[in-house]
């Protein structure tokens, strides 16, 4: 009878000691996570500062940190209050600016859809903007602003086109990314057919566009994409929890309380608009929206919300790409061509990958 009571009277402590140690590791893991994230953010934001100072520096005539300090400071410092205030300062913060609407607005679709494929410019988006750009610089004669804001109508357009294409039955990533590389095809050919029609000043400064470059660049290119980013950034970071619950699936998102098509419809809107501005402002450099996403995954780790790392990221290859192409060797070439060479083996490298284990981030 005691024995009994005895074994009675210990049986809950003996199950409760595993749930706290169980309760401890999730905690735990979670720490882990959460200073990954934070250190991962710290050091891509260090990187980011330490390369934009150097992108002011550096160049056919070098300026000391104190200079540059002294030229964002409003003071007048010869020849560096042109070089470093005109020249390098814009593009300097247009290279940051539009690298983190390409990180952010691509990793929002590969975590929408769940695929690393599904990044803007392999499913059509970024097309849409280029072949708009084109034919209004060749056949209308645009230039300036009127080609940024083409850009950016063509770009949304665009974008709802695909959705409602491959909308129809019920919304299926993988559907999606068939259409929207379907219909990139048909905008390349448009663009290609515009372009052989072109004369000479307005082939030279479509392909400029085409190809992605930070060259001549000016504080009325850099607003716009500032303000976007102001504007659309927190809309993306506030759908983070939405985000990641449809990842589980549209009927566990919805059964989490989650308004899926509302949802959708926001982010959609959100990532497209950032990544038509960028795309206005200095052509569609490739590859970063689709870069950005992965590599900020495999830093932060699983389970963490890639959004502002991908931002990052993103910032962070341009900013380097241009360095890159600037002086690396002894020709200038456009950021958008080395993020080009950059890209091409890790997409070859993701569509293997993506066949023989599935489409995850």
């Amino acid at each position: 009878m005691s024995a009994t009571l005895s074994t009675r009277t210990h049986a809950p402590s003996s199950t409760a000691a595993p749930t706290t140690g169980t309760l401890a590791r999730v905690t735990a893991a979670r720490r882990r996570r959460r200073t990954r994230a934070a250190v991962t953010v710290i050091v891509l934001a260090t990187a980011i500062l330490l390369v934009f100072c150097l992108s002011l520096m550096v160049g056919r005539t070098f300026y000391t940190p104190a200079e540059v300090l002294a030229v964002i400071a409003g003071q007048e410092v010869p020849g560096a209050s042109f070089t470093v205030g005109r020249l390098r300062l814009p593009r300097a913060v247009l290279a940051v600016l539009a690298g983190a609407c390409f990180g952010l607005g691509g990793v929002t679709f590969q975590t929408m859809l769940r695929n690393p494929l599904a990044s803007p410019d392999i499913i059509g988006i970024s097309s849409g903007a280029s072949a708009a750009a084109a034919f209004g610089i060749v056949v209308l004669g645009l230039s300036g602003p009127a080609v940024s804001l083409l850009a950016i109508l063509a770009g949304l357009g665009v974008a709802v086109l695909i959705y409602l294409l491959a909308a129809r039955g019920g919304m299926a990533g993988m559907r999606l990314i068939l259409v929207g590389i379907g219909v990139a095809a048909m905008l390349q050919s448009l663009t290609d057919w515009v372009l052989t029609g072109a004369g000479q000043w307005d082939l030279q400064e479509a392909l400029r566009w085409l190809t992605g470059s930070l060259n001549n660049t000016s504080w009325q290119q850099t607003v716009p994409v500032l303000v976007a980013l102001a504007v659309l950034a927190p809309v993306l970071l506030s759908r983070t929890g939405d985000l990641r619950a449809t990842q589980l699936g549209d009927d566990a998102a919805q059964a989490l309380g989650v308004r899926v098509g509302r949802t959708r419809l926001i982010v959609v809107v959100a990532a497209v608009g950032l990544i038509s501005f960028a795309t206005a402002a200095c052509g569609p450099i490739a590859f970063v929206a689709f870069l950005s996403g992965p590599i900020a995954a495999r830093l932060v780790g699983p389970d963490s919300s890639p959004l502002v790392p991908a931002a990052l990221v993103g910032a962070l290859l341009v900013l380097v790409a241009d360095l890159l192409g600037q002086y690396a060797t002894g020709t200038r070439y456009p950021v958008g061509v080395v993020t080009g060479v950059l890209g091409a083996p890790y997409l070859i490298f993701l569509i293997i990958r993506v066949n023989r284990r599935g489409s995850t981030l």
